[in-house]
């Protein structure tokens, strides 16, 4: 009996039906229309409504298919109801599908030497982190600008610098999440901000705000370092190589912009810029006063103990860091002027910066690392931390490149703006650097700001007959001065789940920091611009009016 009533007991526990039927029904309803499915549904509903009913006159019907192809794709990225990457991989079967492009030609955009420029810089990046070369450099650059007795300003100088250099070689976020630790380890010695914020409720003047105020400044300085010294090299940011990638595929008869051309222009432009944040931290949050305040907690001791617990260089740092050396004096030399070709001349032009990062990504797994008999510096386990997210990303940028010109869009979009053709070139490029940077806060992404927004620059380029790269680059590297929201970038993310900064810090330092960038480039632009690039040169069919523009 006992036995029969246990398991009556357990049926009723576990019925084989559900009891309530409707919850069941409303949950699975409630599954289905939620936000992400109304967008994923948008997308493809979008792109057949463009593709049925919208007519250009004087254009193949490919151009509307592209159209509506383009609100597909950005509808799925602004909205992130398909994860970004999958997205990205979309061109592969709506251009074959729309008759925008044949399946090869798609393909081939996500694999060439600005693709394998990325491919080969994140390995060396991954093998830098896991040797943790990072945290000793960054501690040392730190240690020698610490000053005796503490000089908040220098240090907050070493650890922005240090920081700035890392993401020169590193992707920014990358940069962001290796420097935060060492700078929220230094901080750690400080008083929390809870035990100051109580004090500060006694005494608004107390010197713990002094502390506060350094922790923001030390923050804000490594989120925004990281972000500016990406720019001054092609590896530091996706955005760079995807405005390059377009250049190359827009204008593929035109000198392509080497590592070193590149760093011509963007490194002198990023250091201006870099000031320009150290100023503007020095100038809101150390103040007079803190460098006793800072002196009771923070010295070179603590420094030195965190670089001695690191032990001395081991020879896979060594190699690696020997590797890496290699690898940017290759990229600096490779092509340097036209009186000096560098390197790359004896090899016909073939061997592209891409060509270089693979091979010494290679030499990694063949040097030995003197640890374990047969190990090597690197092994494929080691890089399934690839990102290939933003690698799919840089495809898709050049894929959407490659259809604008094959579907007619191009020319389209060129008539339709041929009223900015007596526009006054000092005032479009600051405009279009607000307005990239601007989008970039809210689409939380600057490498998918510069796919939607370089291709439309080039045609208002050909419509004020100026050259292209004057406005894809204010374009490009605009999207990269996000500066305002913790979920602008990445790197504003990691820096504001810290806790040592809030919203109205971000504001406070970002906006001033926003305007000294679009003025640095609005400055920097047609002056060394065409020193470095050329841009007073006609560009196949686009004359340059360069000059009339800039009068």
């Amino acid at each position: 009996m006992n036995g029969d009533h246990e398991t009556n007991n357990n049926d009723q526990k576990t019925p084989l039906l559900p009891i309530h039927r409707s919850q069941s029904m409303n949950s699975f309803i409630q599954s289905i229309f939620t936000l992400k499915n109304l967008f994923t549904m948008l997308g493809p509903l979008l792109c057949i409504f463009i593709c049925l009913f919208v007519k250009m006159e004087n254009a193949p019907s490919t151009s509307a298919n592209m159209l509506g192809v383009l609100v597909w794709i950005f509808t799925w990225w602004l909205s992130e109801a398909v994860p970004m990457p999958v997205t990205s991989m979309s061109p592969l079967f709506l251009f074959p599908l729309f008759g925008i492009s044949s399946s090869d030609e798609v393909a081939q955009s996500y694999m060439d030497d600005v693709i394998a420029l990325v491919l080969g810089s994140f390995i060396l990046a991954l093998a830098v982190e896991h040797y943790n070369i990072h945290r000793r450099l960054a501690l040392n650059i730190t240690l020698l600008f610490c000053g005796d007795p503490l000089n908040p300003p220098l240090l907050l100088l070493g650890i922005c610098a240090t920081t700035f250099f890392v993401s020169m070689w590193l992707h920014n976020c990358a940069a962001t999440v290796m420097m935060m630790p060492v700078a929220t380890g230094i901080l750690q010695r400080l008083p929390s901000r809870t035990n100051s914020g109580h004090r500060n409720q006694e005494n608004n003047n107390s010197n713990d705000d002094l502390v506060t105020n350094f922790c923001k400044a030390v923050v804000l300085g490594v989120i925004y370092s990281a972000s500016i010294g990406g720019l001054s090299t092609l590896t530091g940011t996706g955005v760079n190589l995807i405005l390059i990638g377009m250049w190359k595929s827009y204008f593929p008869h035109e000198k392509a912009i080497s590592f070193s051309t590149w760093s011509s222009f963007a490194f002198p432009l990023a250091l201006v810029i870099f000031l320009a944040l150290w100023a503007i931290l020095c100038l809101f949050y150390c103040r007079k006063g803190s460098s006793r305040e800072l002196s009771a907690y923070l010295d070179k001791t603590h420094l030195k103990r965190e670089l001695d617990l690191l032990g001395p260089m081991t020879f896979a740092e060594k190699m690696i860091l020997t590797v890496f050396s290699i690898l940017v004096v290759l990229w600096m030399t490779r092509s340097i002027t036209e009186d000096i070709p560098g390197w790359g001349s004896l090899f016909g032009g073939r061997a592209g910066d891409g060509t270089v990062s693979v091979m010494m990504a290679t030499l990694l797994f063949i040097i030995p690392n003197k640890k374990q008999p047969g190990e090597k510096l690197m092994d494929w386990n080691k890089c399934k931390k690839l990102p290939w997210n933003i690698i799919l990303l840089l495809g898709a940028g050049f894929a959407i490149a490659g259809g604008f010109r094959s579907s007619g869009l191009a020319e389209v979009l060129s008539r339709a703006l041929n009223f900015l053709e007596n526009a006054p070139y000092l005032a479009i490029a600051p405009a279009v650097c607000l307005i990239s940077g601007t989008l970039t806060e809210f689409i939380t992404s600057n490498n998918a700001t510069t796919t939607i927004v370089v291709p439309l620059l080039i045609e208002i380029a050909k419509t004020m007959h100026i050259h292209p790269l004057l406005l894809m680059i204010p374009g490009a590297i605009g999207s990269q001065f996000a500066f305002l929201l913790p979920t602008s970038t990445p790197s504003n993310v990691v820096g504001f789940t810290t806790g040592h900064i809030e919203i109205k810090d971000m504001i406070k330092t970002g906006l001033p920091l926003k305007i000294a960038g679009i003025v640095a480039l609005s400055f920097f632009m047609p002056t060394l611009g065409p020193m470095v690039f050329e841009t007073d040169k006609p560009v196949n069919n686009v004359s340059t009016n360069y000059l009339r523009m800039c009068g």
